[in-house]
């Protein structure tokens, strides 16, 4: 089981020795604001500050985007993720697309 310990966002890991590369792995997800968000969001836009609903969010479409990464890498037999990448993109209007990518590879 490949677990958060096993991802770099280097590519060669000090200590560890690729042995095979498997190839591109990738996991995402895409997250919708909810009414109450857009209220609270609305109402900081005024006093300012962070928006705290939001960045909870992303922060668990962060963690859902890597657990699927790491999914997709296990099913190609894979120990470990090397180069990891996170992206965000708008794919509509009050939505966001997060994609978690990189190469799987065995280390020795």
């Amino acid at each position: 089981m490949i677990t958060r310990k096993d991802l770099y966002t280097i590519n060669e890991v000090p200590g560890r020795t690729v042995s095979e590369v498997l190839g591109y792995v990738k996991g995402s997800t895409v997250q919708t604001k909810n009414i109450g968000r857009d209220f609270m969001a609305g109402l900081k836009s005024i006093v300012g500050g962070e928006i705290v609903g939001y960045t909870d969010m992303m922060n668990e479409a962060r963690k859902v985007a890597t657990e699927r990464l790491l999914k997709d890498a296990e099913e190609l037999g894979a120990n470990g993720v090397v180069g990891l990448r996170l992206q965000t993109s708008a794919v509509m209007g009050g939505a966001a697309e997060i994609i978690a990518y990189g190469t799987a590879v065995i280390f020795k």
